[in-house]
C-alpha cells in the first residue's frame, strides 16, 4: 500500500521525541506519550496560499495530506469569518478585538476541520468505516464526510447530548451509538473496540487516526494569521475540551513564525472551560502540572470532557506565552451567549458563550489587555445547543393585528 501524506514523514512522541512510521498509531511504545505528525516542509510562500481553494486546503502543503486532496470528495470546511467585534469590544472594554466564527462549517462547528484530516488518513490506509467518539458535535462531523466519502460511519456519543445534536449526526446516515455514561467513558470504550475484530479496518478519528486529525485545527491559527494580514493576534482565547484546538493552533503560529510566513512576535494563550468542567483551570490556579480528572457538570456538553488528554501542554503553552486558563459559570455562559448575538449577529453555541464569557472576566480581572489586539473563537452554531437560551424565549409582547394595539404595547 502506497501511503501519501504530503510534507508529513513520521509520527513523533511529545514527551520523548521518539519517531514512528507514519500509520495509524498514537501513543509511544517506548513511553506511551502521544504522537504527532511530523514534517519536511519545503519553500511555502504567503502567494502559494493565496492563490489555493477558499477552504483548507489552500494550506495543504503544511497538512499531512496528498497535494491532490482538494479534488477528491469531501466537506471542504474552513475560510470561516474572522468578524471585527467593534460593539463587543466596546461593550467589553477592548480596543481591537476578533470573533473567528467557525460556525460557518458544513455542519456548523470547528470539528469538520479536523474530520477533513482524518478521510485523508483513513483513506490511506484503507479504512471502511469511520468512527469516533463525540460530545456531539464531531459525531455530526463524521457522519456527514463519511457520507461525502463514501464511506460507512459509525459514532459513539453519551446517551443525554442534545437533541439536536442528535438528530444532526442521525440524518446523515450510519449508525449512531447511545452509551450510558459520560464522555471519558464512551472514549475509553472505543479505545478498547480498537483492539477488537469488530474495529478492524475502523478510523477512529480522535484516537488512531489522532495525530493526523488533531492536525486539522492548525487551519485555524493558519487562517487568523493571513486573515489578519499576515500576522499573529497579540491575544487569543480559545475553549478547552481535550485540549488538542488549542496546542495545535500554538503548533500552528509557531509553523508560521518558522516559515517566515509571519512576524515572530509575542502572543499570548488563555484556554476557557465551564466551571462545571474544568480540571485545567483548577490546576492552572493551583499551579499544579498534572491536570486531575473530573465528572462534567455543565450545559457545555461540547466541553465537557473531564480527563483532557492535552490538559497538561495546555498548562505548559498558557504559563510560556504569559496566558491563563480560566472558568465561567453556567448562568455566566448563557450570559454571554446572549452578548456576543445582541452585540454582534452571532448566535454562539455554549462553547461560544465559554470563550465570550471567559474573556469578560478576564479583562474584568485585568489579566488581559484590553489595548491588545484579541481574536476570540466561536467553534460552534447556536442552534445546536438551544435549550441553553430558550427559557425566556418568547415573543416579547403579543398584540391583536391592528396599530392602536401595537401603540399600547411598545
Amino acid at each position: 500500500m502506497s501511503l501519501d501524506f504530503g510534507p508529513a514523514t513520521a509520527l513523533s512522541c511529545r514527551e520523548c521525541g521518539a519517531r514512528y512510521d507514519l500509520g495509524p498509531s498514537f501513543a509511544c511504545l517506548e513511553c506511551f506519550g502521544p504522537l504527532e505528525a511530523a514534517y519536511s516542509f519545503g519553500d511555502v510562500t504567503r502567494a502559494d496560499i493565496e492563490s489555493g481553494p477558499a477552504n483548507i486546503w489552500r494550506y495543504r502543503s503544511l497538512l499531512p495530506v496528498p497535494a491532490d486532496v482538494a479534488a477528491k470528495p469531501n466537506m471542504n470546511p474552513g475560510w470561516t469569518k474572522l468578524v471585527q467585534a467593534g460593539n463587543l469590544g466596546k461593550a467589553l472594554g477592548i480596543r481591537s478585538l476578533y470573533v473567528k466564527d467557525d460556525s460557518g462549517n458544513p455542519t456548523h462547528s470547528f470539528k469538520d476541520r479536523v474530520v477533513a484530516i482524518a478521510v485523508e488518513a483513513a483513506r490511506n490506509f484503507g479504512f471502511h468505516t469511520l468512527s469516533c467518539s463525540s460530545t456531539g458535535n464531531l459525531a455530526g462531523a463524521v457522519t456527514a464526510a463519511a457520507a461525502r466519502a463514501g464511506l460507512d460511519a459509525c459514532v459513539f456519543i453519551p446517551a443525554d447530548l442534545e437533541q439536536a445534536k442528535i438528530a444532526m449526526a442521525r440524518v446523515f446516515g450510519g449508525r449512531l451509538i447511545g452509551i450510558d455514561g459520560t464522555y471519558d467513558e464512551v472514549n475509553r470504550f472505543c479505545s478498547e473496540l480498537i483492539g477488537d475484530p469488530l474495529g478492524d479496518k475502523w478510523g477512529f478519528v480522535n484516537v488512531n487516526l489522532r495525530p493526523y486529525y488533531a492536525e486539522g485545527s492548525k487551519t485555524l491559527a493558519y487562517e487568523i494569521a493571513e486573515q489578519l494580514g499576515w500576522r499573529l493576534p497579540e491575544q487569543i482565547v480559545i475553549p478547552i475540551a481535550s485540549g488538542s484546538q488549542l496546542t495545535k493552533i500554538d503548533k500552528g503560529f509557531k509553523e508560521l513564525i518558522a516559515l517566515g510566513l509571519v512576524e515572530d512576535r509575542p502572543y499570548k494563550v488563555f484556554g476557557a472551560q465551564a466551571q462545571g468542567c474544568s480540571p485545567v483551570s483548577t490546576a492552572f490556579k493551583a499551579g499544579h502540572e498534572v491536570v486531575q480528572p473530573v465528572k462534567p457538570d455543565t450545559i457545555a456538553k461540547s466541553l465537557a470532557i473531564g480527563n483532557p488528554a492535552d490538559g497538561p501542554y495546555v498548562l505548559d503553552i498558557a504559563r510560556r506565552t504569559g496566558g491563563a486558563v480560566e472558568d465561567v459559570t453556567d448562568a455566566e455562559i448563557v450570559a454571554a451567549i446572549k452578548l456576543l448575538a445582541s452585540t454582534e449577529g452571532i448566535f454562539a453555541e455554549t462553547a461560544g458563550g465559554v470563550t465570550v464569557g471567559v474573556l469578560k472576566k478576564l479583562v474584568e480581572t485585568g489579566r488581559l489587555d484590553p489595548e491588545a489586539e484579541t481574536v476570540v473563537l466561536n467553534t460552534g452554531d447556536g442552534l445546536k445547543t438551544l435549550d441553553a437560551v430558550s427559557g425566556d424565549a418568547a415573543p416579547t409582547a403579543v398584540i391583536r393585528p391592528s396599530l392602536d394595539a401595537f401603540r399600547a404595547a411598545v
